[in-house]
């Protein structure tokens, strides 16, 4: 299908971050000072994938919370993809900040405080920005938020999908990281997605979300209960699969990598875009490496 007579509007909401990304010139030591090369960016998993979409050609509505002072800052970068922010200004908590150690191996140490974030609700989504969209995108981390309250967070999640379903509006869920979703409670999760028709887990969330092992019966299995899923494995590529069809294996291109940090948003947002344009899976997949590929090979979790 063209995409220039199919133009989608995608609803996103979920974590705005500042990413601070250090590089150590060697390796730490105690009590005394690091030679490092050190970047502030922005980033946040869903203000990412919305960057991504938007230079994808997607419309994006993207709804978020950060300090009250870092409004406009953050607005204005995600202004640059053509993305419309509607970001809450908090005044008594500070935008989430991520500090990214990347060693000389590119492990990444990953030190979170999620601040404004913490408050975000489905409950912030209105009905006017759900009316005509193509599509609602989240992340796992805005359904973690609510570990205080996980019942309370089932039922408003809950509710946002059925405010979904009266629109006929699929709804996507990227699960965000295994180890939050281990602590939230797999089953806690489940109950708090069900419903949605996308299910973008990498190969650890979704052995967390199955207890299986090998990727094909991992996608296989979520298919079953999202009707489309890709199970996202890095630089070997994914798996994809649709309910009551065998998984399929999708390679992905080899790229000098820079930095990791938005490949699976980016793999989100062109997997979905392509979707939406009714691509099959396969072809979607491929959209999605092909905008991951492109995601390494910049510092940042955003296009540039």
């Amino acid at each position: 299908m063209d995409s220039a007579q199919f133009a989608p509007r995608v609803v996103v909401f979920g974590d705005v971050i500042d990413d601070i990304m250090v590089r150590p010139h060697r390796t730490p030591e105690g009590d005394t000072n690091t030679p490092s090369s050190i970047r502030q960016l922005p980033g946040g998993a869903a203000a990412n994938v919305s960057a991504w979409f938007g230079s994808a050609g997607v419309a994006v509505d993207f709804i978020g919370r950060v300090g009250a002072i870092d409004r406009d800052y953050h607005a204005g970068f995600l202004a640059e993809f053509g993305v419309r922010a509607h970001l809450t200004p908090d005044a008594t908590r500070p935008t989430g900040t991520i500090i990214v150690i990347v060693d000389d191996n590119d492990s990444r140490t990953v030190l979170t405080e999620r601040g404004a974030n913490r408050v975000l609700t489905p409950h912030d989504v209105p009905d006017s920005l759900l009316d005509g969209a193509a599509a609602l995108y989240f992340t796992g981390y805005t359904v973690f938020s609510g570990q205080h309250d996980p019942e309370g967070t089932i039922d408003s999640f809950q509710h946002l999908m059925r405010r979904c379903r009266e629109r006929c509006v699929p709804v996507v869920v990227d699960p965000g990281s295994a180890r939050v979703l281990a602590d939230f409670g797999v089953a806690n999760f489940l109950r708090a997605v069900a419903g949605a028709s996308v299910l973008l887990p990498n190969l650890p969330e979704g052995r967390a979300l199955t207890g299986l092992d090998d990727p094909f019966d991992v996608a296989t299995r979520l298919a079953k209960s999202f009707g489309v899923v890709a199970v996202t494995m890095g630089a070997k590529g994914s798996v994809v699969a649709v309910a009551g069809q065998p998984p399929v294996m999708i390679p992905v291109a080899r790229v000098e990598r820079a930095d990791t940090t938005g490949a699976g948003d980016a793999f989100g947002a062109g997997f979905v875009t392509a979707w939406l344009e009714g691509a099959s899976i396969a072809a979607a997949a491929n959209a999605g490496a092909r905008l991951a590929a492109r995601a390494v090979t910049i510092v940042g979790g955003r296009p540039t």
